[in-house]
């Protein structure tokens, strides 16, 4: 039981319900008190976005060169394509599937929202695109430099800002939750919308396998080997990964999984899995645009612009790569460019952080099952480099 009040989804969930639950039920009063504190959390939460970008991109970025070795830029190059890749399928599917869905947009039939007892402004040190371009550039310059010291430097700070995002943000998310759902029930949001969350949700599970196919075809292809011989191993990974909602945590049992695999070389998968664990996930990238365009149709009334959807793919795919090793970190580290390319406000951050955690495990056991396919891709690609080596 312990263990469970410990379990971030169990935690949100339970949000999400008591906020509900709170909002049919409660006076005018009592909402404009939980408005009021949904406000500052928010604020907090987006005074540590432009931290969470500095502090996970610039030291991904430093520790890029350490191993920068041509297996190294290759694997990259396919994870990150394979994510924005998942994306692009993720924004034509949403275009085609989600206006064909029974989303209620009309408000007049809403209850307003009383006013905030009182309202405190916690603006951030930085804009997100100025965090966004000084975590980059920072980065680069220290590996041109070789900069030991600031080298040192990021990566403590990368530490000090793990540590806000597991003792601060973490822990206030699901009252932060609460009390935005709390809202939507007192306007009477959630009874229209509710079912549009639940089909949505099984959608993006749908499209994670299709993806998958995908890649192995993919992988097949490229190294010439039947991608059934990986992925019929990769049953124990997928279900751990849903147990776990951690491509960290189940990084032994995919390595196990490719190991038995007669078709991937040894080498290729004592560095591509590891890697793959925390610079692939495709999974979590279909995942978030698909929400992020249901949730905009829903709160703005549209779907976002097809060049704005796909620069937000873009630096998605890159910010996946320095997402933190929580549940839902590809979330929390794409704040910044949720709010500042998709123009969300706390009410579309707070529902987009809720629906992905009600998936957050099936995502990531497509990262997971995923980067089995990158591993294939990768032999592919090098054996027959390594067979000219030992010949």
């Amino acid at each position: 039981m312990a263990k469970l009040k410990d379990n971030l989804l169990f935690k949100l969930v339970t949000a999400i319900i008591l906020g509900i639950l709170l909002g049919l039920v409660a006076n005018e009063t009592i909402i404009g008190i939980l408005m009021t504190v949904k406000e500052i959390l928010g604020q907090i939460i987006f005074y540590c976005v432009p931290l969470i970008i500095i502090g996970f991109i610039t030291p991904s970025i430093i520790d890029l060169r350490a191993n920068a070795t041509k297996m190294l830029g290759v694997t990259l190059l396919i994870a990150y394509l394979s994510s924005v890749g998942a994306g692009l399928f993720s924004i034509l599917s949403g275009y085609a599937i989600i206006p064909k869905l029974n989303i209620p947009t009309e408000v007049e039939s809403l209850r307003q929202l009383p006013e905030l007892i009182f309202k405190l402004e916690i603006p951030p040190l930085l804009s997100v695109m100025t965090a966004l371009v000084t975590a980059i550039i920072m980065g680069l310059a220290i590996n041109w430099t070789k900069s030991e010291n600031l080298e040192k430097l990021f990566q403590e700070f990368h530490r000090v800002i793990l540590a806000i995002v597991n003792r601060i943000v973490i822990p206030i998310l699901p009252f932060f939750i609460a009390t935005t759902f709390a809202g939507l029930a007192y306007e009477g949001r959630i009874t229209r919308q509710l079912p549009v969350f639940l089909s949505v949700i099984v959608i993006v599970i749908i499209g994670h396998w299709i993806w998958l196919a995908i890649l192995y075809a993919l992988g097949g292809v490229i190294s010439k080997e039947n991608p059934m011989e990986v992925i019929k191993h990769y049953g124990p990974a997928y279900v751990t990964a849903l147990g776990t909602m951690s491509s960290a945590a189940t990084m032994s049992v995919a390595l196990e999984c490719a190991r038995k695999s007669k078709v991937l070389d040894k080498e290729v998968i004592d560095f591509v899995i590891p890697f793959g664990s925390t610079a692939h996930l495709c999974g979590s990238v279909l995942t978030e645009v698909f929400f992020v365009m249901t949730i905009s149709k829903i709160l703005y009334g549209e779907l976002p612009p097809f060049g704005t959807i796909m620069l937000f793919v873009i630096l998605l795919g890159l910010f996946a790569v320095a997402a933190p090793g929580v549940p839902g970190g590809t979330v929390m580290a794409s704040l910044g460019i949720v709010t500042g390319v998709l123009g969300f406000d706390t009410n579309g951050v707070a529902l987009l952080m809720s629906i992905f955690a009600l998936q957050d495990s099936f995502g990531t056991a497509c990262n997971i099952t995923g980067d089995g396919a990158i591993a294939l891709m990768v032999t592919g690609l090098f054996k027959k480099d390594k067979g000219r080596a030992k010949a």
